[in-house]
């Protein structure tokens, strides 16, 4: 079945109408849609997505498992019909297929949408358990809403859980899951602490030892050996641990097996340059499946955060409707609570080749600042229980202000980081 939309008799003859479809329907899709919209009234639109939802936001997800938000709190878009209204069609289904010569997307369902632009934006999915026995019952992973909804339908004060992975979305898990009272025991990563792609050892450690002062066992990945019925973890002295149901959190996958024979270019997700096209004329990707500039390595890279995604969105759309809109890069940003304890990442958290770094350790009252330069530039940051300073942070990595005289000052003290950022700024502005 092929869908064509016929242009409106109020036009003139000439008049053609633009066909666009956005494959995934999550914050890229929705923001490029809109945009899209706004800017041309009569356009075609079609959102494709897996899931039979309304669009929503998944860094809702641990608000609604604890209890803060109903589900329809995740959506998008709060208001009933708000797609509808602005006729653009969201259609519940699986793309099987792109023909990039033709300029058609094919469906699961058997249905075929030509377009004259693409935006792919599939986002990820959740990595396969390391252990065997990840498809036995009780086991579940925690990345869609559904998935949500089992968890709830599951969990009580006092239910046993574990939870496989300990990375950011694990750890905004462990948030939701003490909200519920649950008993809950969490697998490290096999660095052996906590949030190891986005925070170094010295604040894992301390973030890992904050969620043990609420009551959360931590055990290694190298102590189980495999999901057993029940649910239950077999471990390694061939011990069985059971539970009420275990969790999977161990990384994800972007979204770009269906893309073979299209001729876009993947990595670790799409290839894409500064206006967000892929390798093929007429097809753009966004989101967590686009693997574009990367602010701090001039490399591509894939950053899978809510706002890239947004900005991705309006980009893509800007240029799928022959604008010039560039993406100066995303900018590695993290910002974990994990039960109360908010800590932070930004640029190159780990330090650069040739810079330095200078740290301040408060381990009792769970306070860490970690500062790392290249030359007299700030370029990655780590803090951990220190929110007064967040945005100050990532304004000196992104603005590339030299620091100067500050730098040292820096180095004695690392709270002067405001003043710094001040100074800096009015030189700057004089």
């Amino acid at each position: 079945m092929e869908h064509t939309k016929a242009a409106s008799s109020t036009l003139a003859p000439t008049s053609i109408i633009k066909k666009y479809v956005l494959v995934g329907a999550g914050p890229a899709s929705v923001r490029a849609a809109e945009t899209l919209r706004k800017a041309d009234a009569n356009c075609d639109i079609t959102m494709i997505g897996l899931e039979k939802e309304a669009p929503y936001s998944r860094m809702a997800l641990p608000y609604y498992l604890s209890g803060m938000i109903e589900d329809s709190g995740t959506h998008l878009r709060k208001t009933d019909g708000h797609f509808e209204s602005l006729n653009i069609n969201h259609v519940h289904a699986k793309v099987e297929k792109i023909d990039s010569a033709n300029h058609q997307v094919t469906l699961d369902n058997g249905d075929n949408y030509d377009y004259d632009k693409l935006m792919i934006a599939t986002g990820s999915r959740p990595a396969n358990s390391p252990f065997p026995g990840a498809d036995n019952d009780g086991v579940v992973n925690c990345w869609t809403l559904a998935d949500g909804r089992k968890i709830l339908d599951t969990v009580k004060p006092g239910s046993k859980v574990a939870l496989l992975g300990a990375g950011f979305v694990a750890s905004i898990i462990i948030e939701a899951m003490i909200k519920r009272g649950v008993d809950l025991t969490v697998m490290l990563g096999r660095t052996g602490y906590m949030v190891s792609r986005m925070m170094d050892q010295t604040a894992g450690k301390m973030i890992q030892s904050w969620c043990e002062k609420k009551g959360v066992k931590m055990i290694l990945p190298s102590s189980i050996k495999s999901i057993e019925p029940g649910p239950a973890l077999k471990r390694d002295d061939d011990s069985l641990t059971e539970f009420d149901l275990v969790i999977v959190a161990t990384g994800v996958y972007s979204n770009i097996e269906f893309l073979e024979g299209s001729g876009v270019e993947t990595d670790n997700g799409i290839l894409v340059d500064s206006q967000l096209h892929t390798s093929v004329e007429d097809i753009f990707a966004a989101g967590d499946v686009a693997q574009g500039l990367d602010f701090s390595t001039g490399g591509q890279s894939v950053h899978a955060i809510q706002p890239t995604a947004v900005d991705h969105g309006r980009i893509a759309a800007v240029n799928m409707m022959g604008g010039s809109s560039f993406y100066k890069g995303s900018l590695s940003m993290n910002v974990l609570d994990t039960a109360g304890l908010v800590s932070t990442s930004f640029g190159s958290w780990g330090g650069v080749e040739g810079g330095d770094s200078v740290t301040l350790v408060d381990k009792e009252n769970y306070k860490y600042v970690r500062l790392n330069f290249k030359d007299d530039l700030l370029v990655g940051a780590i803090t951990v229980g220190r929110t007064d300073f967040i945005g100050v942070l990532r304004g000196l990595i992104q603005s590339e202000v030299r620091l100067g005289e500050w730098k040292e000052k820096l180095k004695d003290d690392p709270t002067l980081i405001m003043s710094a950022y001040l100074a800096q700024s009015l030189d700057i502005a004089r």
